[in-house]
């Protein structure tokens, strides 16, 4: 029996006044209201922001069954603060300005940080998968760097916003890499090698701590594990444990490629910041680049080629009919950009967006 890592999952959320869509400053109220019922959520940078975190699993159905009880248990916490909860990249319609939550590490990243900061409203997913050491997850974060474009195509979940079609499938990606430590990682030889440039990075206050490494895969600071952060939140819990476990499969195969000492596919810098974009603007419903080959193709061909690609992972976890089935059902109903160009379709009216948004957020997997 191969040995299946463990995997765990955080989710960010918006909140939002339910008439207008304006995001409301009320993350504080709605975590107390969650701790009622058992359910920790963080607080992030914007106080119009929460997060969920699924506890450490193997089974993909038990990591759904958490994330719907988990979104759940928000939503109703939200409700009773009479916000709304939203699993979106962006908020479809801003305020004037976010607030920054109140602790002094986030009053002095705001302070430090400026616009970029308060600016904010961003919700993404991020997926750890257990590895061995800091060193191997270095080693599977350069395997991993290729396929980031297609895992953010996959999850993309941001096409409106300012009440406006952006142009873009995934604008939470193109807004967050104003970071400077935020988008695709470097390659890397070694955790020593990545501990300099953090430390680096830090000297020239250029980010205030190591949690500000926003990189899209990371070793974790906290846990033996190594991060995808590349996602928007996905619209609904099905296309999270979709993309929760397709990562998994990915991270199973770096590390047996690794362990069979394969070469690491060379990246020219311009070629992945090119499938980056791509992905970001076209998403699912559009063409993907091709990092072996540089050729355009459709984004769900590129995805089905890496399913495939990381078949044997997936069959070892029990989870490649999900992911096929999956991906399946996501082109036939669409991710959370489809989705929510969809309803602005119908009336160019943001409120139809929202309305799509709070089914999706809750829409039983």
């Amino acid at each position: 029996m191969p040995n299946i890592p463990t995997l765990g999952v955080e989710e960010e959320f918006l909140l939002v006044d339910p008439a207008s869509g304006a995001p409301m400053a009320r993350n504080r109220a709605v975590a107390d209201r969650a701790a009622e019922h058992g359910v920790e959520l963080q607080l992030e940078l914007t106080s119009c922001q929460v997060e969920t975190t699924s506890g450490v699993v193997t089974d993909t159905a038990e990591l759904r069954e958490q994330l719907v009880r988990l979104r759940r248990t928000a939503a109703n916490a939200a409700e009773r603060t009479r916000a709304q909860l939203l699993a979106v990249g962006l908020p479809p319609t801003l305020p004037k300005e976010f607030p920054i939550t109140d602790t002094p590490r986030y009053r002095d990243i705001g302070e430090r940080f400026g616009m970029i900061a308060h600016e904010q409203g961003i919700c993404g997913c991020h997926v750890h998968v257990a590895v061995p050491d800091r060193d191997v997850a270095i080693a599977v974060s350069n395997r991993l760097r290729p396929w980031l474009p297609l895992l953010l195509a996959l999850t993309a979940n941001s096409a409106i916003y300012r009440n406006a079609d952006t142009g873009h499938a995934s604008w939470r990606s193109v807004l967050w890499a104003r970071w400077p430590s935020a988008g695709p990682p470097p390659h890397f030889d070694s955790a020593d090698e990545y501990d300099a440039a953090v430390r680096m990075l830090c000297r020239a206050d250029v980010i205030r701590d190591e949690g500000m490494v926003y990189w899209d895969v990371r070793p974790s600071e906290d846990f033996p594990t190594v991060e995808v952060r590349v996602a928007d939140v996905p619209a609904t819990v099905a296309e999270t444990v979709l993309f929760a476990a397709l990562v998994r499969g990915c991270v199973m195969t770096a590390l047996d490629d690794e362990q069979l000492g394969l070469p690491v596919l060379p990246l020219a810098p311009y070629a992945l910041k090119a499938a980056y974009w791509k992905a970001a603007r076209d998403g699912l419903d559009g063409n993907g680049i091709d990092l072996e080959s540089h050729a355009l193709a459709p984004a769900l061909t590129l995805l089905e080629g890496l399913v495939e690609r990381v078949r044997p992972s997936l069959e070892a976890a029990g989870d490649h009919e999900l992911v096929t089935t999956g991906l399946a059902r996501v082109a036939q109903l669409g991710n959370g950009a489809m989705r929510q160009r969809r309803a602005w379709a119908r009336r160019h009216d943001v409120r139809d967006v929202l309305d799509a948004a709070a089914a999706a957020t809750l829409e039983a997997p």
